[in-house]
């Protein structure tokens, strides 16, 4: 008997229920939580968007909106701007010491500029994937914001012992490995795909310094790289989700990527590890070419301001 098959229902203790794709080994994802196998019976993503509309409106499609808008301005301020210094010191380093390594500039740069912006920005990543996993089952309950819910993560370690609380706080931090499991290799496909697609259609058009050309290229490029980088990642982003969603701070503590991604393996094979995969990559597609050709262009538009000055 597969452990779906053999999930066994507790008695809810809490107002949150959740549903999942699988169940723990105790059948229960978190303490005091109902795991019924009929709420994630989903056929694909269209199935998905009926049945969140029908039994919780169409407003919970919009669920953690401020957390994505909060979380998007630190990652793109940091992550960009380190991208580009880091990409032309590379360049310019490899090209002068040993020019046969210069392709690999953005990769490497790509990599540490995410590597940075996770860490940074872990907190915020994890309030908005919990905000849009669980739901209130109390009639007409006001669901938790995105800061009472950043609140309530360390709250099962309050004490008055310092330690205690100092590992409460690192909770803040749950699932920052499996994140960044899955976005510095995200970034590492994404710019090696990027850079030479974006130069490769600059150079058919010729025109560099023409802003509806930059911003061609750019989201062309982009959408390209997204849609590659984010099939090939989306493992990652499945034990990353699935760790982030964990509320029992002692398994929480047990678990981690590789440990995920065997349970997902076995319990639900090669499909369980790419559930998702069609909105992500139709997430990141058109996202990855919007940041990069708005970025590029308001670039172009302030050298040309300072060049102008």
């Amino acid at each position: 008997m597969s452990r779906r098959q053999g999930c066994k229902h507790r008695q809810q203790e809490s107002p949150i229920t959740r549903c999942y794709p699988s169940c723990s080994p105790s059948g229960v994802y978190g303490s005091g939580q109902l795991c019924n196998p009929d709420c994630f019976q989903y056929k694909g993503t269209l199935d998905v968007f009926y049945k969140v509309v029908r039994q919780e409106g169409l407003a919970r499609l919009w669920r953690g909106t401020n957390a994505s808008l909060l979380l998007a301005v630190p990652t793109v301020g940091i992550y960009l701007p380190c991208y580009d210094i880091l990409r032309n010191w590379l360049e310019e380093f490899t090209t002068q010491r040993s020019p046969k390594l210069a392709p690999y500039a953005p990769l490497v740069a790509g990599s540490i500029a995410r590597s940075l912006a996770c860490i940074a920005c872990s907190p915020i990543e994890l309030a908005k994937i919990r905000m849009q996993a669980f739901k209130e089952s109390q009639a007409g309950a006001k669901p938790p914001g995105m800061w009472k819910t950043l609140l309530g993560i360390p709250s099962p370690w309050r004490s008055a012992n310092f330690l205690e609380n100092l590992q409460g706080y690192r909770l803040l931090w749950t699932g920052l490995g499996a994140q960044l499991v899955r976005d510095v290799p995200f970034s590492a496909i994404c710019w090696t795909t990027l850079e030479p697609v974006r130069r490769r259609l600059l150079g058919l058009v010729g025109d560099k310094d023409n802003l509806a050309t930059v911003f061609g290229a750019n989201f062309s490029a982009g959408f390209v790289a997204g849609v590659l980088a984010s099939a090939a990642t989306c493992p990652f982003d499945v034990a990353k989700t699935r760790r982030q969603i964990e509320k029992d701070p002692s398994r929480v503590r047990k678990m981690n990527t590789r440990q995920i991604l065997l349970e997902v393996w076995r319990n639900e094979g090669a499909k369980g590890l790419f559930t998702g995969v069609g909105p992500r990559v139709g997430r990141a597609g058109p996202s990855v070419g919007i940041v990069i050709s708005f970025y590029e262009v308001v670039k172009l538009v302030l050298h040309r301001r300072h060049a102008n000055s």
